[in-house]
């Protein structure tokens, strides 16, 4: 995601009115711009960077979203609100099949080791942000056993 598409996309949400889009896309651009701040990348935030803050403000959300009692509608209703909103900026992950065609064609002679620390210790570091470390680790599980 571009960060200035963002910036912009913020604008509009503020001459909209539209008070929730507003927040949540102000949350990605802070955490964007924290996280290119500590790698020292302040002035010209690469789209790589931009997708990591997404994807962890994304993890933020939904984990409000679920830990939210359901007698509190009205708080899961923002909260779901402002996660759909995130998400339209998230990169698209890899699903469970692409990943497995992946690991196969890619990291044959890994994954032939059948030692599951060692394959996902060498997947992760080329996967992270293209794929769910959870669907990552179904299918390393699948192909160990």
């Amino acid at each position: 995601m571009d960060f200035k598409t963002m910036q912009k996309d913020m604008v509009a949400a503020m001459k909209a009115k539209d008070k929730v889009r507003k927040e949540a896309i102000s949350s990605l651009i802070s955490a964007a711009k924290k996280l290119a701040i500590d790698e020292g990348k302040r002035d010209d935030i690469p789209d790589e960077l931009v997708n990591r803050a997404v994807l962890k403000e994304a993890k933020t959300v939904k984990e409000q979203v679920d830990s939210c009692p359901d007698d509190r509608a009205d708080l899961k209703e923002e909260y779901q609100k402002r996660l759909d909103i995130i998400m339209e900026y998230a990169p698209k992950m890899l699903s469970a099949e692409e990943v497995e065609e992946l690991l196969t064609t890619k990291y044959a002679d890994v994954i032939a080791t059948k030692n599951k620390g060692q394959i996902m210790k060498t997947v992760m570091a080329d996967l992270k942000g293209k794929a769910d470390g959870k669907v990552i680790n179904q299918v390393v599980a699948k192909l160990c056993s």
